[in-house]
């Protein structure tokens, strides 16, 4: 069998270059960037996180603009979440951070609604005002029990007696 060296070498690299193609794409879809394109750490404390977990996307208007680092408990028993944002990212110090989830059971991210002031959050600032993460759990016990308990308000009108 003849086989020639400078083929074999070509396959080699065909395959090495496969290789490569696909971690970098099992890295892609994984969140995993050796790029690092942060650079803007800030933090927001939240009472419910839900299912917010490390690396879960932060968004402006729907644009991914960092992903959440760390989830600590903080000295006064919140969630304190330290999210890596972009470095040209200019947050005003009244902007909003809320949990949200994405679809109705879907994963949970960190959506920013940028405010309007002219003082902007320094590098490891706080943004102060946040929206906690909603409970669909929470929700639905608290239906059941005021179902429960009459479930009728005293505002509705009375049915009609007339025949």
């Amino acid at each position: 069998m003849n086989r020639s060296p400078r083929r074999d070498f070509i396959v080699g690299l065909f395959v090495l270059a496969g290789l490569a193609a696909l971690a970098y794409l099992s890295m892609s879809v994984g969140g995993l960037s050796f790029r690092n394109q942060g650079g803007l750490t800030v933090y927001a404390s939240f009472d419910e996180i839900g299912g917010l977990k490390p690396r879960a996307p932060v968004v402006i208007a729907g644009v991914k603009v960092g992903q959440v680092v760390e989830i600590t408990l903080a000295d006064d028993y919140r969630a304190r979440v330290r999210m890596d944002l972009r470095r040209d990212l200019k947050l005003p110090v009244d902007s909003i951070a809320s949990i949200v989830t994405a679809g109705l059971l879907g994963d949970q991210y960190i959506s920013i609604q940028v405010g309007g002031d002219d003082r902007y959050l320094d590098n490891g600032g706080t943004i102060t005002m946040t929206e906690s993460a909603l409970s669909l759990e929470r929700l639905i016990g608290k239906f059941i029990y005021s179902f429960e308990r009459g479930g009728t308000s005293s505002n509705q009108a009375p049915a009609d007696s007339n025949p």
